[in-house]
């Protein structure tokens, strides 16, 4: 594996712990700010919203630059983002700082997701995926708490300082270990990159990672109380679990990835059959420890862990290029937020189990989705489009 996709992992491991600190410190900075838990709260639908209607437009903004440099001017606009948050003197200024951190991390993702398919050869590009999307999940497991707890220590601001530095350490890695490549895979025309965007099948592959991650953050967004309130564990045992799922998580990416550059769709149809089975296994013994604790893990087992599936069969059908490398990360971050705001919707007239139900239910229809990649003959065109794929990787490399 090549050395720059561990340095890509540690770029996306700064971003989304970047991402997460408001989760861990809603309370301080709260007080910090002068202002409410709920207003602190929209600051993460605020990331949310600027990752998947700017990422794009940011996309198209440097798809003329060359892919190094690219990601390095998105450092510098997430790290911009990240010193106004530290520093900022009142919420509009950090609404704003988050505004322009939620859209350089999307485009990042995509830049990013686009490298790793132009340094790896087509049949090793999931595993290759695999290794860059373990700073996504190590980012849940370790960057969150340690910001959390830096934050508890030392106060909000810092943690933001913190990760202001692992922003400019990241960059630093980046100049040193990813090589000088071109714009992007086959060509880099704004033109060029929306022509993939008129294939039917594309927008349905699309559809099929925002239910996948929508199933498994209606269920997550909401463990804790499900955990306290529901299976009764005490709030100080909860942490501890959630280690335990961002380990599972790991886990999860590791083996899809080796498994998702030949079996992209099936790996994909077990996944979603397996959390289906988790998702309502959960909800129908929340009220049991150990089951619960079972099909919590299982749910980090399959749930984010199909990123790297979902990504490699996108490229597959559309392209390994940014635009729709950073699309595909806003349809994924389509599902957080349908998942996560739905599944708090149904809470109210139906209690703490009903995320569990709906994270079922949105499992069951991206596995609809699915069938028409399942249909007699399919097989033989998406082996045409990997062929395709492997083809104009090669006339890049030459």
């Amino acid at each position: 594996m090549p050395r720059a996709v561990y340095v890509l992992a540690a770029g996306i491991f700064a971003l989304v712990t970047g991402e997460f600190v408001v989760a861990g410190l809603m309370p301080q900075m709260a007080e910090g700010l002068d202002t409410t838990v709920p207003r602190i709260g929209y600051l993460i639908t605020a990331f949310a919203v600027a990752m998947a209607v700017g990422g794009p437009l940011l996309t198209v903004a440097v798809l003329r630059m060359r892919q190094k440099r690219a990601l390095i001017l998105l450092f510098a606009v997430s790290l911009t983002g990240t010193v106004m948050a530290a520093a900022a003197p009142g919420y509009e200024v950090m609404l704003v700082a988050r505004v322009i951190g939620g859209v350089a991390s999307q485009a990042f993702f995509g830049v990013a997701l686009s490298i790793c398919a132009q340094l790896t050869r087509p049949e090793v590009r999931g595993r290759a995926m695999a290794v860059a999307l373990n700073g996504l999940m190590l980012g849940t497991l370790l960057g969150m708490p340690l910001a959390t707890l830096i934050g508890e220590r030392l106060g909000w601001r810092a943690a933001f300082w913190v990760i202001a530095a692992l922003t400019v350490a990241a960059a630093l890695c980046t100049l040193v270990g990813v090589p000088r490549l071109e714009r992007s895979e086959g060509g880099g025309s704004v033109r060029q990159e929306l022509g993939a965007f008129r294939n039917p099948e594309l927008w349905l592959t699309l559809s099929t990672s925002t239910f996948i991650i929508g199933a498994t953050f209606a269920a997550f967004s909401y463990f804790n109380p499900i955990l306290t309130e529901v299976t009764g564990f005490a709030g100080g045992t909860v942490p501890l679990l959630l280690i335990g799922y961002g380990a599972a998580t790991v886990i999860g990416n590791n083996v899809v990835g080796r498994l998702a550059d030949r079996h992209a769709v099936g790996v994909q149809v077990a996944g979603l059959a397996l959390n289906l089975l988790f998702l309502a296994g959960f909800a129908l013994f929340a009220h049991l420890t150990v089951p619960a604790v079972v099909f919590m893990m299982g749910i980090g087992l399959v749930g984010v862990t199909m990123n790297p599936a979902m990504a490699t069969r996108v490229q597959r059908v559309g392209n390994a290029r940014p635009l729709v490398n950073t699309v595909h990360s806003s349809f994924i971050t389509l599902g957080v937020t349908i998942g996560s705001w739905v599944g708090g919707v149904v809470i109210g007239p139906f209690g703490l189990r009903a995320p569990l139900w709906l994270g079922a239910a949105l499992a069951l229809i991206g596995l609809a989705t699915l069938v028409p990649a399942l249909l007699p003959g399919r097989a033989t065109r998406n082996g045409h489009l990997a062929q395709n794929a492997e083809l104009a990787t090669e006339s890049v490399h030459a």
